[in-house]
């Protein structure tokens, strides 16, 4: 399995993440969409947010950073967040 983690911070990420907390239904079905999905999570912060993505393949976790991108860029694009930081890696333990 692989995850994938994207971070935003600084000017617009607080307002994104008030936009995608709007929207979590379409979010839900948007990644639930991809094969090989795990597990999908948003994740406030004092300065924005993260997301932590789990797929059963780093293809299907790649895949979810393109398709949050276009999400974003179709429904949030107005607020001027920056690129989140990405991190990804091979999970070697999952608890749920």
């Amino acid at each position: 399995m692989h995850a994938v983690t994207r971070s935003y911070s600084g000017n617009g990420a607080k307002d994104l993440f008030d936009i995608l907390e709007k929207n979590k239904t379409e979010i839900r079905k948007v990644m639930r969409s991809i094969k090989g999905f795990v597990s999908y999570a948003l994740v406030r912060t004092e300065d924005g947010g993260f997301s932590v993505s789990v797929f059963r393949t780093k293809a299907r976790a790649d895949e979810s950073v393109q398709k949050a991108k276009d999400w974003i860029k179709q429904n949030a694009s107005e607020v001027g967040a920056r690129v989140p930081k990405v991190s990804e890696g091979s999970i070697i333990l999952l608890v749920k």
